[in-house]
């Protein structure tokens, strides 16, 4: 059995870190005793009892704090000695990197380790270290093409994991016979709410009876004047608005047509988890949500920032939905979970094997790198 330290960048769990708790369990099968770690060595309630949990300070999320990540560098090594793969998940988490692969062999020397570095943005800029990595992961093609053009290298899409079947859960609404048109996300300005908002009228002069609600909280306090402003226009405009469901991918049964309008969006998780039950989704055409949304198959793609549009997709959802329903099951497969796990477990074994939903890798393409990344 091999043994694999995931790092990750936070100790509240999102959708990267999820991704991989997960998983854990179907990676076990596949071999690897797994360690991973968060900022403060706090175990989530998410982690299940086949991952055992350590602290490993990374720094703070925003640019130029990463110190703490250098400092740990000593640290560090020690703990990835003890491990035959060291998986950085996230841009934050690769701040360690250098300390497993020293430029010009100093602090002792290249690891035995093998590496991985998993990108879950849309990046600006990509740090020349990153290229030291023995693999290179990412969510989609979208987020692979930027890494693999900058350094000249292959990335593995993995996608992100979604259940097929997710349990049954209750709407935070009062259930009625009206078509329920659903956002079901953070409440920031890239995932563009306020564009359903401002399609909201549009929409019920074609379906005069159709439900409108936005599902979601801004969990980390991002924009709170955002946040506001959405409460504000859904009122103006008979949106409802509901608090973050924990039982999200069960609420989406609940759901006739998702809206996912953002304006980047490096793969679309809940467009895939909306499919996984059945559920067409009308998306904006940006990033990985072309990946995952299928244009007249599984729903509709339109131009982003354009509530003209996304009216008329939704419209058109709601009419073909029933014809929908089977490809959009079909298609979600391709992010099943075992699905992801081969795709993780063959990547960090050197031999990465295909998503249904496209190449395993993007092509590398030689252009110089930049140092520092951030991410869009």
């Amino acid at each position: 059995m091999r043994s694999l330290l995931v790092v990750h960048a936070v100790d509240r769990p999102g959708g990267a870190e999820l991704a991989l708790l997960r998983a854990a369990p179907l990676l076990a099968e596949r071999g690897w005793r797994m360690t991973m770690t968060g900022p403060s060595g706090r175990r989530p309630a998410e982690a299940p009892d086949e991952v055992v949990w350590r602290q490993q300070p990374v720094g703070g999320l925003g640019r130029g704090q990463g110190l703490a990540a250098v400092l740990a560098f000593r640290t560090f090594r020690t703990l990835a000695a003890q491990h035959d793969v060291v998986y950085l998940n996230g841009t934050v988490p690769a701040r360690l990197l250098p300390a497993l692969h020293p430029p010009g062999g100093r602090g002792g020397g290249r690891m035995a380790a093998r590496t991985a570095v998993h990108v879950h943005d849309m990046v600006r800029r990509v740090p020349r270290f990153w290229g030291a990595a023995d693999v290179l992961l990412a969510d989609s093609r979208a987020c692979a093409h930027p890494v693999a053009q900058r350094l000249g290298r292959d990335v593995v899409v993995t996608g992100c994991p979604v259940d097929l079947d997710p349990p049954p859960a209750d709407p935070p609404w009062t259930a009625d016979d009206r078509p329920v048109i659903a956002f079901v996300g953070r409440i920031e300005p890239r995932k563009g709410p306020l564009d359903l908002i401002a399609a909201a009228e549009g929409i019920r002069v074609a379906v005069p009876r159709s439900r409108i609600v936005v599902v979601g909280e801004d969990p980390y306090d991002a924009d709170p004047h955002h946040a506001r402003l959405v409460d504000r226009r859904a009122d103006a405009a008979g949106v409802e608005r509901w608090p973050w469901q924990t039982s999200g991918p069960g609420l989406l049964r609940h759901v006739d047509v998702l809206v996912v309008p953002s304006h980047r969006e490096p793969f679309g998780t809940i467009a895939a988890e909306a499919q996984a039950v059945g559920v067409p989704v009308v998306a904006s055409a940006v990033d990985g949500l072309v990946e995952v949304v299928q244009d007249g198959v599984t729903g509709r793609l339109v131009p982003p920032g354009d509530p003209a549009a996304l009216a008329h997709g939704v419209v058109w959802a709601l009419r073909e939905r029933a014809l929908l329903a089977d490809a959009c099951r079909e298609a979600a497969r391709a992010w099943a979970l075992d699905a992801f796990a081969d795709r993780v477990d063959g990547a960090l074994r050197g031999r990465p094997s295909s998503p249904a939903g496209g190449p395993a890798a993007t092509a590398a393409a030689s252009a110089p790198a930049d140092d520092g990344a951030s991410t869009g």
